[in-house]
């Protein structure tokens, strides 16, 4: 006798569909939902530690008043999503700390940028972004950072401490002592497994950015307006940095687009900063400091593609080993100088005299394009980065 299947086989059918329904509900389910721990837990009050083995995951929804110091510990991880608003209230003790061993994730998208502000709005109201990592410096296996006395350095030159992205500081850059500032973001001892791209530093009270020694490469860097050094590096910085847009404030309280130094002490001290820096366009100013990009104390770098305007002294080199590595050596390639730019390249001993510029040391290309466009505004920083 034939028997029927058919029966079976749409019992079948319905089990599996139903299992398959549960199991995709399921997931939304695990997808949807993000435990809201720590520090997290109250928006309206945002500071604290991120402990070891804590994962603090922040609501794109909510806007975090920042009322004091967050800090993340050795083992903490802070995720902080596409659109995520941060506005500090309290000044000097409003930071974002990442110690060693902590990670940060902020990675928004053109479209949904993180944003750190102040409720004040003007420049120097809040303290700023810091990390700290394991990668090399030349000021000792052990460091403390001036901002919140947090350990940096060692031997990891491949340190993680997270990813960056798509990320705003805005009115950073206040008082933490005595004639000291915060920077915008300051990088200590940052490992080149950390990912940094698409920042934008505004209207700060100090330096938008500034590297201390570390292996990190960054790109896609937007300073404008901070009243320092829009970018600098110390400390035995190897790291490259790309697509650089600088810009100074209208007042002329800016200091140089980018300084570069070895060591402060110690000209020949190692690891040697000597990074590579790459499309860049510096825009300055009627008034401050004269030179766009200022070497010295030792410090090697490799330049190319440098577009200058409006200031009187495209490339400074200073100090006898920071001369004798750019003197005739083409390490400054395809830049352009503005017309207003009364001195292309110049250099200086550690004595203070000047030396003659061999006519080898740089080339120029009438077309550099800079950050990408001349000096105009790159695409890539539009709507995101708050320029137009």
């Amino acid at each position: 006798m034939k028997k029927n299947y058919i029966p079976l086989i749409l019992s079948f059918m319905m089990i599996s569909a139903s299992l398959a329904v549960n199991s995709c509900s399921k997931e939304e389910d695990d997808t949807a939902k993000i435990d809201v721990v720590g520090i997290a837990q109250d928006p309206g009050n945002f500071k604290g530690d991120v402990t070891n083995g804590q994962i603090v995951t922040l609501d794109a929804t909510k806007v975090y008043v920042l009322n004091g110091a967050v800090r993340v510990k050795d083992g903490g991880k802070l995720i902080i999503p596409a659109g995520t608003r941060i506005v500090a209230t309290a000044g000097p003790t409003s930071y974002l700390l990442i110690e060693q061993g902590g990670q940060i994730y902020a990675n928004g998208t053109t479209l949904s940028p993180i944003s750190f502000s102040s409720s004040a709005a003007t420049p120097g109201s809040w303290g700023g972004l810091v990390i700290c990592g394991r990668a090399p410096v030349n000021t000792g296996t052990t460091n403390s950072s001036e901002i919140g006395n947090s350990l940096y350095g060692g031997a990891l030159t491949a340190d993680n401490s997270g990813s960056l992205s798509y990320v705003r500081i805005e009115n950073a850059g206040a008082d933490f002592a005595a004639g000291k500032k915060f920077n915008g973001f300051s990088l200590f001892g940052v490992g080149s497994d950390t990912k940094v791209d698409n920042i934008a530093v505004i209207n700060g009270a100090e330096d938008g950015i500034e590297l201390y020694g570390g292996t990190v490469n960054i790109s896609n860097i937007i300073s404008v307006g901070n009243e320092d050094d829009a970018f600098s590096w110390k400390d035995g910085w190897t790291g490259t940095a790309s697509n650089i847009y600088t810009k100074r404030k209208t007042d002329g309280t800016e200091n140089t687009g980018i300084k570069g130094i070895n060591n402060t002490s110690n000209a020949d001290a190692s690891p040697r900063s000597n990074p590579t820096i790459k499309n860049v366009t510096l825009l300055g100013g009627t008034a401050g400091e004269s030179n766009a990009i200022r070497l010295y104390s030792g410090t090697y770098a490799t330049l190319d593609n440098i577009v200058v305007s409006n200031w009187t002294t495209g490339i400074a080199v200073e100090s006898d080993p920071t001369v004798t590595r750019f003197n005739g050596k083409k390490k400054i390639t395809n830049s352009f100088f503005d017309t207003n730019v009364t001195t292309k390249v110049s250099f200086k001993s550690t004595a203070g005299t000047n030396v003659a510029v061999i006519d080898t040391t740089f080339t120029v290309k009438n077309d550099a394009t800079g950050a990408g466009n001349g000096m105009g505004s790159p695409a890539w920083a539009t709507g995101w980065s708050g320029l137009q």
